[in-house]
Parts: C-alpha cells; sequence; structure tokens
C-alpha cells in the first residue's frame, strides 16, 4: 500500500485540537474531510507527528496516510483559511509519522514590550513585566539531556513514563518577540506550556534556576509553575534523518 506524507501549517485559534472529535472543528477532522472528496468519498486516516491541543499553532506539522498523493492545489481549494498543506508527496512505504519521528521542535513566542500587539494578539504572550534574560538562558540549558518531566504535565494522564530526552533547548530574541525553542524524542502533554510558565517565574525572580532544576527530577505537578496560555505555543518541526538541532530554526 503507498503511503502519502503532508506538511501543514495552521493557525490552531479557532480548532479543538488536532485530534477528531466528534461535533468538534479539529485539525485532522479538517484535512480528512477535504482528501475524502478528492478521493472519490474514500477515508484518509491520518497519523500525525505530534499531536497538537486546542489553540497551538503548527508551522510544519506532519502527517502521513495510506493511499497516493493527491492534487495540492485541489486539496488547498477545499481548505479554510487558517490551515494549509505546504507538500503532498510519496513517502517509503511503511513510512509512519508519529512512530517515524526521532525527534519534534517546538517553539513558544512571547511578546516582551509595554503596548500589547493586535497582530500578535492571537500569536504569542504578552509579558509586558521585566524579567532576568541570563536567568531563562540557564533554566534552558538545565533542560537538556534525560529527565523526569513529572512535574511538568497534569497530574491526570494517560502518560505512563515521564522521562524524555531533551535534545537541544534555548531562548532567542527576535526584535520584540521572545523565542523558546526545543526538540526532544517526544514530549508530555502541557509540558512546553508548563516549562514556559515555570520558567518566566525564574525570570521575574519569584523562583531561581537551582529550584527549577529540581523540579526535574520527577517532582509533583503542584510544586512547578503556572500553564503558559496555548496561543504562544507552534509546532515547529518533525524530524527523520537530520538532527534536531538543525531544526531549531523555521
Amino acid at each position: 500500500m503507498p503511503v502519502t506524507r503532508l506538511k501543514i501549517e495552521y493557525d490552531g485559534t479557532a480548532f479543538a485540537g488536532w485530534a477528531r472529535q466528534e461535533g468538534l472543528r479539529t485539525i485532522q477532522g479538517t484535512i480528512e474531510a477535504a482528501l475524502a472528496v478528492l478521493r472519490g468519498g474514500e477515508h484518509a486516516d491520518l497519523t500525525v507527528a505530534g499531536r497538537t491541543d486546542r489553540g497551538v499553532h503548527a508551522w510544519g506539522q506532519v502527517a502521513t496516510y495510506a493511499g497516493d498523493p493527491v492534487r495540492l492545489e485541489g486539496l488547498n481549494a477545499l481548505l479554510p483559511d487558517d490551515v494549509a498543506v505546504l507538500s503532498c508527496e510519496p513517502a517509503p512505504e511503511g513510512f509512519d509519522a508519529r512512530r517515524d519521528a526521532t525527534a519534534r521542535t517546538y517553539c513558544y513566542r512571547i511578546l516582551r514590550r509595554r503596548p500589547p500587539s493586535p497582530f500578535e494578539q492571537r500569536r504569542a504572550l504578552h509579558w509586558p513585566y521585566a524579567f532576568d534574560m541570563a536567568a531563562l538562558e540557564a533554566c534552558a540549558a538545565q533542560l537538556v539531556g534525560r529527565h523526569d518531566f513529572t512535574a511538568f504535565t497534569p497530574t491526570q494522564t494517560d502518560h505512563v513514563r515521564f522521562e524524555r530526552d531533551v535534545l537541544a533547548a534555548a531562548w532567542r530574541v527576535a526584535g520584540d518577540v521572545l523565542e523558546f525553542w526545543i526538540a526532544a524524542d517526544a514530549f508530555l502533554r502541557h509540558m512546553n506550556r508548563v516549562l514556559v510558565g515555570t520558567m518566566l517565574q525564574v525570570a521575574g525572580g519569584r523562583r531561581d534556576p537551582e529550584g527549577f532544576a529540581s523540579l526535574l527530577t520527577g517532582r509533583s505537578r503542584a510544586m512547578a509553575g503556572p500553564t503558559a496560555p496555548a496561543h504562544g505555543l507552534y509546532f515547529a518541526a518533525a524530524s527523520y534523518d537530520s538532527p534536531p538541532s538543525s531544526v531549531l530554526r523555521r
């Protein structure tokens, strides 16, 4: 059976996340409905590199389905303005977007100025407060390696393994926007958003970098900081055969 690989970007604001849910507008459901039209009513079950929650965006999401590619222009003509397929190409036999991914890369964007921006309102967390950039960088450096991220995911969870291998993590300044980039083998639910919420507490002097490091040893969720809003988070890329550090920027 041939396999098709899609590269997708979307604005997650008006979606109830990636995963198909009865009665809700989701990215998976939207793309699968468009594919069914082009495939003469035949359903295509999408497998995705990394499921995203309600409100989370993507620049380089990857999904696969069993079957031949469809015409890219036709597919995008059937999709709404807040989702686009960038490529629709044959993949090697047996290729699976989720199972074969060696790493996923995310970016969290923060608008670091006093006035808000109408253009960034749903694209970045507005943070008009003073912060210590060196403290943020110290936290990011501590993330690299294998750690227990129990403190950074909801207590009620389906996860059974809480260790993750973080391959790269860094804060970068892009004009008025501060970006947190992280690549790992896999992520826990809400992990990146809790990491950002906790690091901002360190940057604001409410925690110290040493206390942040202690959270990476399997502490309880109650000991970490708040969950940062979804609208600042982006699924940036999935890696299959390239070093994850090479995709820390789009």
